[in-house]
């Protein structure tokens, strides 16, 4: 479902006083082998699994859009130009998570259009069974996000690879024990602070979304402070 992603939203102090947080399970880190880690947008992964792709310390990216869509009214970037940027954004960020060898298959699906049809069968050609598949939410409230965790979905059932999903924009819409999110599902993945660190290190690397392009409205930074605060807490959570 979509949601209407506007305002502050649910605050970090507001998610950090849930006790109920504390309490979810961990996720056991056995993956066979390097997961395919699956963003609609450049930034997601990040901003959603940093932590436990550096715990890993081996990934692969399926990055299905370039991102070029962020600043639609942009005065300062056309939408190749900011989609060559966040492609370059992307590859230091990996660097900086000790990942700059990771596989990177970009998919080139519009920003604000993917094909989820295709997307799944992309998918489906990187997966084998038992392999972790990380992904956006498919109740995320963001079309594209809802679209991506759905094709991986099914890319998944087909081939016996194992879909566990992270929130993003979820943290924003949502509120402790909202009915609509599947908070059963949820586990954590605790952050040492090497790996705090590292991933707040690769959010850095992203300024053309946590910053202004530009004065203009329309150049307004994506992920101001209230926004990366949610994903720099000693922890992320995978709906599993």
């Amino acid at each position: 479902m979509v949601r209407a992603i506007a305002g502050d939203g649910t605050s970090e102090q507001q998610w950090r006083t849930w006790t109920a947080m504390r309490q979810w399970p961990e996720l056991p880190l056995d993956s066979a082998g390097p997961p395919l880690i699956v963003a609609p947008h450049p930034d997601d992964e990040i901003l959603g699994v940093a932590g436990l792709m550096f715990l890993l310390g081996a990934a692969d990216l399926a990055a299905v859009t370039d991102g070029e869509a962020s600043h639609p009214g942009s005065t300062v970037h056309t939408p190749s130009a900011l989609a060559a940027i966040r492609r370059a954004e992307t590859t230091e960020a990996l660097r900086r998570l000790g990942l700059g060898s990771a596989a990177v298959h970009r998919l080139g699906h519009p920003d604000g259009g993917i094909d989820e049809d295709t997307l799944a069968k992309e998918l489906a050609g990187l997966l084998t069974p038992g392999r972790w598949c990380l992904t956006t939410w498919r109740g995320d409230g963001h079309p594209d996000h809802e679209a991506t965790g759905r094709a991986a979905a099914r890319a998944c059932a087909e081939t016996g690879a194992r879909v566990l999903e992270y929130p993003i924009w979820a943290w924003h819409w949502s509120y402790p024990e909202s009915p609509d999110v599947p908070w059963d599902r949820a586990h954590r993945v605790d952050l040492p602070p090497a790996a705090q660190a590292a991933k707040a290190a690769a959010i850095a690397a992203f300024p053309s979304q946590t910053a202004p392009l530009g004065p203009d409205p329309a150049d307004a930074a994506i992920l101001p402070p209230h926004v990366v605060a949610r994903f720099t807490r000693p922890f992320e959570v995978i709906f599993a």
